[in-house]
């Protein structure tokens, strides 16, 4: 297909799903198709994203469309330059569809808190009067790759935000190991966990997208540098040439005890054993694994990436850049003492620009600025911050404790270990490598999108509990894709509404091409053979 006409198919999708609310910006058709028919005049192939459309998240910069991150208070930012993602998407040929709606900076599981409205889900429920979460906080993305609406698209993961609206939409998902892609140029969330991820309908595309931009960027200061590259790719397991099939070799798949809570959705569970039993069934073992910290891990997320939020979103003031908020910066104090000279209850005076931070930020961005705030204050540091990085390291040791191969990061650091000597965890203390596993499959998400009016109603902690499954790999840095598998529980009214359930696969960090593999065994043996 010449690349016109891809692109005018997916403006043509883009019209029809309008109403999902995918995009925040798009692109002038006339200018999307002078680049496309650029791109065919050439006559040359070039690489697979060559004249590809690709849609990317509101929250990551790019210098001809606006970066709002889908709040008011950056609804007329415009960046002077590219992030490096999306440079790198140019020039390996992608154009660039548009800007995706997402919850605003990232805080959310179901892309409802955005200045600019909701994400629908393109499937519904047996109702079809309710629309259905697509999924947060990369809902937007995860619409637009669904509904062909864009060849791909990029997204951002911090706890789970590209993984579970892939779960959501049944598309592709991926998360890599945290520093491999560069963040230059993506406003931050939570520094030491914000991972740009990866959205596609075939493991395929997504894996041609990863290796676009995969490289290191010294303009980002967490970006792994090429020794530590070396390093990975010296101590994990080869990559497959092609796909998983073409292995020789059975792979010993991790099942994590912990993941298996009593409030897993039927559907979510049928498919998961099921899944597991086809794995079986092609030469694979399985092997349970304890990961006892996964219960702490949801919560110390929840005190870790609010308290670095607070920090990151510090500098949205409306002085320095950020819309500013009309009439006068604050109330004084004097202002606020009335004519009596007395303070008035409900009227204390307010600091410099706290209107325009109360009129830009939306309810949830200001709810996690205060958890932050409070969990780094003085009084609280030591009993929630602290102990949540405690946690943290405990979460990352179990991860490195399964694994046969050992966390290309660690250097040294164990007993009787000498200084240079890599940690090969999951090998038990005479070296066994049959001890370890190669990677882990789990759920996505412990039930099915939810209906959007009944998230209304819901307390706002309750929908941090859907990140249960995707934050202790993103508390690791662990590389994570989520596939969509054909839902198993074919007997109820959910497995009528939705024929899919996002299944995660985990690997050790750096494994990420052995995470795309076992994905790729799963979309070619038991989506395709159910489709």
């Amino acid at each position: 297909m010449s690349s016109l006409r891809h692109v005018q198919k997916c403006l043509a999708n883009a019209e029809a799903h309008r109403g999902l609310n995918a995009f925040i910006n798009l692109a002038d058709r006339s200018l999307l198709e002078s680049a496309a028919q650029k791109v065919d005049s050439i006559g040359e192939p070039g690489g697979p994203l060559n004249g590809k459309l690709i849609a990317v998240k509101d929250n990551i910069c790019t210098s001809d469309f606006p970066t709002t991150a889908a709040s008011y208070i950056l609804k007329n930012f415009n960046s002077a330059y590219d992030a490096t993602v999306v440079r790198k998407l140019r020039e390996s040929g992608a154009i660039i569809a548009g800007k995706t709606n997402l919850d605003e900076f990232g805080m959310g599981s179901h892309s409802t808190f955005s200045h600019f409205g909701s994400v629908k889900n393109p499937y519904h429920h047996h109702n079809a009067q309710q629309s259905c979460s697509a999924g947060g906080s990369s809902g937007g993305s995860a619409v637009a790759v669904a509904t062909s609406q864009c060849w791909a698209s990029l997204g951002t993961d911090t706890g789970g935000s590209v993984r579970l609206p892939a779960a959501y939409t049944g598309i592709v998902g991926f998360k890599p190991s945290y520093g491999l892609l560069s963040r230059h140029g993506v406003l931050a969330y939570a520094n030491s966990l914000d991972t740009v991820g990866i959205l596609a309908r075939t493991v395929s595309t997504t894996r041609s997208v990863f290796a676009a931009l995969n490289a290191h960027d010294p303009k980002d200061p967490t970006s792994l540098p090429p020794s530590t590259r070396s390093r990975i790719a010296a101590t994990t397991i080869p990559s497959s040439s092609s796909s998983s099939t073409q292995r020789s070799e059975s792979l010993r798949i991790g099942i994590p005890t912990h993941y298996n809570p009593t409030e897993l959705s039927p559907s979510v569970r049928a498919t998961w054993h099921a899944t597991l039993a086809r794995l079986l069934a092609l030469g694979h073992t399985l092997h349970a694994i304890s990961l006892p910290s996964t219960p702490a891990a949801l919560a110390a997320y929840y005190v870790l990436a609010p308290a670095e939020a607070s920090s990151n979103l510090a500098k949205y003031d409306g002085v320095r850049y950020g819309t500013r908020a009309a009439g006068p910066d604050a109330r004084t104090a004097a202002a606020a003492a009335g004519s009596e000279g007395r303070m008035k209850r409900g009227m204390e005076a307010e600091v410099l620009y706290a209107r325009t931070r109360g009129e830009g930020f939306g309810p949830e961005v200001k709810r996690r600025i205060v958890l932050g705030a409070y969990g780094l204050s003085k009084g609280a540091r030591g009993n929630y911050f602290v102990q949540a990085q405690r946690v943290r390291r405990r979460v990352q040791e179990e991860f490195d404790g399964v694994f046969r191969v050992g966390n290309p990061l660690r250097v040294g650091g164990g007993s009787g270990e000498g200084e240079g000597e890599f940690q090969m965890a999951g090998q038990g203390k005479d070296g066994r490598e049959d001890e370890g596993v190669d990677v882990l499959i789990c759920p996505t998400a412990p039930g099915l999108p939810p209906a959007l009016d009944t998230l209304r109603e819901r307390h706002p902690v309750e929908a941090y509990t859907n990140d249960v499954f995707t934050v202790p790999a993103s508390l690791a840095g662990l590389p994570a894709v989520s596939v969509p598998v054909p839902n198993a529980d074919e007997s109820g009214a959910e497995g009528e509404a939705f024929p899919f359930v996002g299944m995660q696969i985990i690997g050790q960090f750096g494994s990420d091409d052995l995470v795309l593999d076992v994905a790729q065994a799963l979309e070619e043996h038991i989506v395709n053979d159910r489709t």
